[in-house]
């Protein structure tokens, strides 16, 4: 047999899957590549921000705040008594800087979630009308062998291509 009858074969289950392990990565590296100063800044902060470390270093500062202010640690005098009024005022502004930082990594990542989700939707839409031809290529070859299977409604039910417009109907319908 010529190769070249067999080329709308594809590779193994594993080749595939590493194929499109590959172009997921391939999206977020090119989704990184173009991100912005700001998006780069903010990916750098939050990952900085959600260590173990900046917890640490945070419940430290804290916690020396708290003692100094209280009067425990007699080297330095109080500067901002109880109840704390600067220590919160600086602890809510590091809660709206951080929570925009993470906004901002969130809105990015969302982007790139977006594109997989598209290039999935187009890879599942290749591989679906690629099945339903493998199924009347099958078709054909049973009935060239003699197996009769005009009376297989599962059979008839698979050689319909599935159309992505009554899914995205159906879809719609379901989120209104």
């Amino acid at each position: 047999m010529n190769k070249n009858n067999f080329s709308f074969m594809r590779s193994g289950n594993n080749d595939n899957e590493i194929v499109h392990k590959k172009i997921m990565r391939t999206v977020k590296a090119k989704a990184d590549l173009r991100r912005t100063r700001t998006e780069v800044l903010a990916d750098c902060m939050t990952r900085t921000f959600g260590s173990m470390y900046f917890l640490i270093l945070n419940v430290l500062v804290f916690v020396f705040w708290v003692l100094i202010n209280t009067g425990v640690i007699k080297v330095i005098s109080p500067f901002d008594p109880f109840p704390f009024n600067l220590l919160t005022t600086v602890v809510s502004l590091e809660a709206i800087i951080l929570a925009i930082f993470v906004l901002i990594s969130q809105n990015r990542a969302m982007k790139v979630d977006d594109l997989r989700e598209e290039l999935d939707l187009q890879v599942g839409l290749i591989a679906e009308k690629e099945i339903t031809k493998i199924m009347h290529m099958l078709t054909i070859l049973m009935e060239k062998n003699g197996i009769d299977i005009t009376n297989d409604p599962e059979i008839k039910k698979l050689l319909k291509p599935i159309s992505p417009d009554d899914i995205e109907r159906k879809l719609e319908k379901e989120i209104l």
